[in-house]
């Protein structure tokens, strides 16, 4: 939280703009990150095309395809150490993340794994499935529970978000969650360019100039 949050309230607009911001600074300073979060973002297009068309599909495609390079990003290319251009730790990041830290995404992740597995094993899980939606294959009951586990995620933060914090920052969360692929590819469209340049870290000049700023102002 930045010492212009501590003065006043946000607008919906405002905090929307200081979670991405947020986000960037702590979390993709990784040029690797960056890139594979443009490959999944580009991909997270598609699924939203597929939605309408077919759910089902979108479903496996958002989860198998658009989903891994963002999180591969995260959990093996993105320093773990001391951030000395945020000057906070690891630890304190994973912390204060608004969103899914490393340790949710693991439980989340888990779970994830654990339906097409269940799926396959119980008999009733499927004759559920098949009662409620008429799909038959296993295929079609899949999708429909990783789109269910997309869904119940989604909203279970959102909500304890609302609940632990405010309804704004929720929303907020929710809003910035699903407009992340367009985001993305607005910010990280050059970072493969940046790669080929054998630049593997963001130097990030934004972000220490506003810590630089917030320093100096606390100084004050």
């Amino acid at each position: 939280m930045t010492a212009y949050t501590a003065e006043r309230s946000l607008t919906f607009a405002e905090e929307l703009r200081e979670q991405r911001w947020d986000d960037h600074r702590y979390y993709h300073r990784s040029r690797v990150n960056q890139s594979l979060h443009l490959l999944s973002a580009c991909c997270f297009l598609t699924t939203y095309a597929l939605i309408p068309v077919n759910p089902i599909a979108a479903a496996i495609f958002g989860w198998v395809i658009a989903m891994w390079p963002r999180q591969i990003g995260h959990f093996f290319f993105e320093p773990k150490g001391y951030d000395e251009i945020n000057d906070v730790t690891f630890e304190k990041k994973e912390e204060i993340k608004v969103g899914f830290n490393l340790e949710r995404k693991v439980i989340l992740f888990g779970v994830w794994l654990s339906v097409p597995i269940f799926l396959r094993f119980s008999s009733g899980l499927s004759h559920l499935v098949e009662a409620q939606t008429g799909y038959h294959s296993y295929e079609q009951q899949l999708g429909v529970l990783w789109l269910a586990l997309a869904g119940a995620g989604l909203l279970a933060r959102t909500l304890w978000l609302c609940a632990t914090r405010n309804v704004q920052t929720g929303v907020v969360w929710f809003t910035k969650i699903l407009t992340d692929p367009f985001h993305d590819i607005f910010m990280y469209y050059a970072a493969p360019l940046h790669l080929l340049r054998g630049e593997w870290l963001d130097p990030m000049d934004h972000a220490r100039e506003q810590v630089a700023a917030q320093r100096e102002e606390l100084r004050r």
